[in-house]
């Protein structure tokens, strides 16, 4: 029989992503609006996009909460054993792979401000002399897929404490060399398998896959994994985050 043809991979720049999310956050949310929810919409036409992104944005919020509730800052994700590990690792950003950007490694410093008493950049020398923690876990993608892979580096709670970080703050901001953004709650940020990660599969960070520094967290989804980080602050306003900004859920723990 002859083979059936492939559909061709469709590769999406920034500008038509975003306004593809644009369109899938608004289904999302009003697929996930509850019986009460809905009532909160009577008097609002569904095509009224401002009154209804209003209710939509509200439940968000509050979504967020429950899952800080939840939250349990001790309970450990699953990890896998060696062989398990999903080869290859797949690729995800929210450009394509020929824009992953070049960084300059011998002038890299990583910023620290915000509620921290020392905001004195750090070398990646600096960083891999602390303490470090190594994990096989499960990254698990808002698209749809998982992948399972073994991450190494620095926990973000031995790094907050070094640097003097107010632990009490509500959020932990990070800055990436490739113009993403995101936050995270404080709790997330001082949780055991939280790791500002160094290495994968043993070697330096690719370029792929966050070189020189990325987050890792197995409690949240893919997304919240920053990658290729330039700055780290402490605060207590909420950062919001490049996918969040448009609408994805903020706390998104697994």
């Amino acid at each position: 029989m002859p083979e059936k043809s492939k559909r061709p991979k469709v590769i999406l720049e920034p500008d038509q992503r975003k306004q593809l999310v644009n369109i899938q956050r608004r289904l999302f949310l009003r697929s996930g609006l509850t019986l009460g929810a809905v009532s909160m919409l009577t008097g609002c036409n569904m095509q009224d996009g401002d009154e209804v992104d209003k209710v939509l944005w509200a439940m968000s919020r509050w979504n967020d909460r429950v899952q800080g509730w939840l939250f349990s800052g001790t309970k450990l994700a699953q990890t896998y054993r060696a062989d398990q590990i999903t080869k290859p690792f797949r690729f995800n950003a929210y450009y394509p792979e020929y824009n992953v950007p070049e960084i300059d490694i011998p002038n890299y410093r990583l910023e620290v401000s915000g509620k921290v008493q020392k905001k004195t950049p750090w070398t990646l020398e600096q960083l891999q002399r602390l303490p470090q923690s190594s994990q096989i876990t499960r990254l698990i993608c808002i698209e749809g897929w998982s992948a399972i892979g073994q991450w190494s580096g620095v926990p973000l709670k031995v790094f907050l404490e070094h640097v003097g970080a107010d632990l009490n703050s509500k959020y932990v901001g990070f800055k990436c060399d490739d113009r993403y953004y995101s936050s995270i709650d404080m709790a997330t940020a001082l949780h055991p398998q939280t790791i500002l990660a160094l290495d994968f599969g043993g070697e330096p960070l690719p370029p792929d896959f966050g070189y020189p520094l990325r987050l890792r967290m197995p409690t949240k989804l893919g997304f919240k994994n920053a990658k290729h980080i330039g700055a780290i602050f402490v605060t207590d306003d909420y950062p919001g985050g490049y996918w969040e900004d448009q609408g994805y859920n903020w706390f998104s723990g697994i």
